[in-house]
C-alpha cells in the first residue's frame, strides 16, 4: 500500500534514498518470495547473529529505481550493488520488527540469498520496505515507458 502522497517522495527516489542500518547477514533461501520463507530467513539470520556475537557492521542502504546500493558507513567502501530486477521481495519481519529483509538473486551464482537488516526502530523497517515497493514501482513504470517507447 502507497501513501497517497507518495508521488512527492518521487522525486527522491530517483536520485536514490540513503538509510543508516546495521547489516545482520545473509543466508540462502529456496524461493524467490513469501512471507513464511522470508520469516524463517529472518530468525536463522537474527540467531546467527546473536550467536556470532560480534558488533554488526554499520552500513548505508541507498534505494532507488535502479537497485540497493550497499556502502560500509565508516569507509564507504561499496559491500553490494543488487539491480532492482534481482530483487524478489522485500519485507518488515512481523517478529523481529525493527528487521528489515530483501530476497534477490546472487549475480554470480544465481542463487537466492536473504539479506537483513536491523534499523533503529519498526517505523524505519517499514520505511525502507516501502521505499523499496515504491522504486519497484518506478522501475516497472520506466520499464514500460521503454517498451512502448
Amino acid at each position: 500500500e502507497l501513501p497517497e502522497n507518495w508521488t512527492d517522495t518521487r522525486e527522491t527516489l530517483l536520485e536514490g534514498m540513503l538509510f543508516s542500518l546495521k547489516y545482520m547477514g545473509m543466508t540462502l533461501v529456496e524461493q524467490p518470495k513469501g512471507e513464511e520463507l522470508s520469516a524463517a530467513a529472518v530468525k536463522r539470520i537474527v540467531a546467527t547473529a546473536k550467536a556470532s556475537g560480534k558488533k554488526l557492521q554499520k552500513v548505508t542502504l541507498k534505494v532507488s529505481p535502479r537497485g540497493i546500493v550497499l556502502n560500509d558507513s565508516r569507509t564507504n567502501e561499496l559491500i553490494e550493488n543488487v539491480s532492482i530486477y534481482r530483487i524478489s521481495y522485500c519485507t518488515a519481519d512481523k517478529i523481529h520488527d525493527k528487521v528489515f529483509a530483501y530476497i534477490a538473486q546472487n549475480q554470480l551464482n544465481e542463487n537466492l540469498e536473504c539479506h537483513a537488516f536491523l534499523c533503529t526502530k519498526r517505523k524505519m523497517a517499514q520505511a525502507v520496505t516501502l521505499t523499496v515497493a515504491q522504486a519497484f514501482k518506478i522501475a516497472f513504470e520506466f520499464w514500460q515507458a521503454a517498451k512502448e517507447g
